[in-house]
């Protein structure tokens, strides 16, 4: 028997690509109809961010930003095609073999998606789908491609005739005619594959919010904020930050799908009275609104993830005296009806800070992406471990007895955000000419209040930045200060005090484990 020519192998490997594809995008279909995270490729994704070491996970986000999880959903996927032309180069010699590696493939996605902390045994649907479906296109890519039964009956034993006589004539078939035979079944799985994938993200993707909800105006209402500076320093950013701009980080690969009318919040652990509340009867309870700005842990100094703006919702304190926590809880343990589990000091949650349950930011109901119908928010704590989104449930415990998401990873546990001011204008690394240059931004310091903010040029001294509007203690500060450069390349160093006069520190750490801190610096050329 001849060796097979590289086309036939190319072929082999485009059956083994497309049978691949084919049933990955079935399985996100069917899935639309389970559960959005039990498709293959999303449950496989899930499976490796929780087994990914803390220091990738910091390296992705630092490098990638908010599209790491695209660049991890599109690494699994580059994952899955080249096991996928391995199987189809199988196929040629061992076409049973191939079929039963396709199925051992979506057998992995399966097993991920039942490995999820809410999976139900329904959620192995979308792999035992992508599974026939694989399986069945293989076959019948593989009936279509010139030569395949040659060499199949040549490694089944049969030597009277070489794959390549086959390959320019297949079963009486001329070759013209075989391949074209085989391009339009092949053109036709890539196109069905595209279909029903993209019919299946449309389903899963549909939106969660129903029109009828509606909340009541809240029993405390906060002050009407003052107008900020956004029109009178170029660059900054912006005093309130609009809904669809506030900073996301998770690791939901697929924003939950929550149905509000079967929705409940329970409340349970160490407290003389578990109960659960529906959202109506949350809604109902006495809602304050409170203006809280939100800082994610995995923020680089001068980085992204903070966002500000109004949020309303029920007291997490009215909550737990409800149900009456007893002695000896230390942490709050909560979790997201996708399984993502957090830990709050307990003493966080009833103090006078005011954290909530929340039901709406921005004046309108938590959009989806930002935890519909209801999420924590913790003032003064990162998000890791003070905002869980698509809350379910509260549970009074302790932190001897049950660890979170995080704490697990050996994140730290208080969580408390540190002083920081970022600069926003002018931009690093660009160039400007000499003159009146105005240096702006935002700091924070959540529960202390921001008292000074001070900017330096090189090694100079520090100069006092005249402060935008006060919005409160939970949120941020904007500043200004104006700058008469002088050309050549400059350093811009920024510092802020909080309310009790304490200066940030200087001293520079990574976000792992508690938070990053450090003065944040940019270059820029006067020219």
């Amino acid at each position: 028997m001849q060796p097979t020519t590289k086309t036939q192998r190319l072929g082999y490997a485009v059956c083994g690509l497309l049978a691949a594809l084919t049933g990955m995008a079935v399985g996100h279909l069917v899935a639309a109809f389970v559960d959005p995270a039990s498709s293959p490729v999303l449950a496989v994704g899930s499976t490796v961010v929780d087994a990914t070491p803390t220091p990738v996970k910091e390296w992705a986000v630092r490098t990638f930003g908010t599209a790491d999880k695209a660049v991890l959903l599109s690494s699994v996927a580059v994952v899955t095609a080249l096991a996928a032309l391995g199987i189809g180069l199988v196929a040629r010699r061992r076409p049973s073999l191939a079929g039963a590696l396709v199925v051992v493939l979506a057998g992995l996605a399966g097993l991920a998606a039942l490995l999820r902390p809410t999976a139900s045994p329904v959620d192995v649907l979308p792999a035992f789908a992508a599974a026939v479906v694989g399986v069945a296109v293989l076959h019948g890519l593989l009936r279509l491609l010139p030569g395949h039964r040659a060499a199949a009956s040549a490694s089944a034993g049969d030597h009277h005739e070489s794959p390549l006589d086959h390959s320019a004539q297949a079963d009486g078939v001329p070759s013209t005619t075989g391949r074209r035979t085989f391009l339009v079944g092949a053109a036709g799985a890539t196109v069905g594959a595209a279909a029903v994938g993209a019919l299946g993200q449309r389903l899963a993707a549909a939106p969660t919010l129903p029109a009828s909800v509606s909340l009541p105006a809240p029993a405390s209402t906060a002050d009407p904020l003052p107008t900020g500076l956004d029109g009178k320093v170029k660059g900054i950013t912006k005093f309130v930050t609009d809904p669809k701009d506030f900073y996301r980080v998770d690791t939901a690969l697929v924003i939950p799908r929550v149905d509000v009318e079967s929705w409940k919040l329970e409340v349970d652990g160490m407290v003389e009275r578990p109960f659960s509340i529906t959202f109506d009867e949350l809604v109902k309870m006495p809602m304050v609104e409170r203006d809280i700005t939100l800082n994610c842990v995995s923020n680089e100094v001068g980085g992204p993830y903070i966002s500000s703006t109004r949020w309303q919702g029920v007291l997490v304190r009215d909550l737990l005296e409800r149900a009456g926590v007893k002695q000896g809880v230390d942490q709050i343990f909560s979790e997201s009806t996708d399984g993502m589990t957090i830990s709050t000091p307990v003493e966080a949650l009833t103090d006078d800070r005011d954290a909530m349950v929340a039901v709406a930011m921005g004046g309108q109901p938590l959009p989806a992406r930002h935890g519909f119908p209801a999420r924590l928010v913790t003032p003064g704590l990162y998000g890791f471990v003070g905002a869980t989104k698509w809350l379910t449930r509260l549970t009074a415990t302790t932190y001897a007895k049950d660890k979170a998401y995080w704490t697990q990873r050996d994140w730290a546990i208080d969580g408390t955000v540190k002083t920081q001011a970022r600069i926003d204008t002018p931009r690093g690394l660009a160039t400007y000419a000499p003159g009146r240059i105005v240096v702006g931004g935002v700091a924070w310091a959540q529960g202390r209040g921001i008292k000074e903010v001070e900017v330096r040029v090189d090694d100079g001294p520090w100069q006092k930045a005249t402060l935008g509007p006060d919005g409160g203690t939970d949120y941020w500060r904007q500043w200004y200060w104006a700058w008469d450069a002088k050309s050549g390349r400059h350093d811009l160093t920024v510092r802020a005090t909080d309310g009790t006069g304490t200066v940030q520190t200087a001293e520079r750490a990574d976000p792992f484990p508690g938070g990053a801190s450090g003065y944040h610096s940019i270059v820029v050329i006067v020219s």
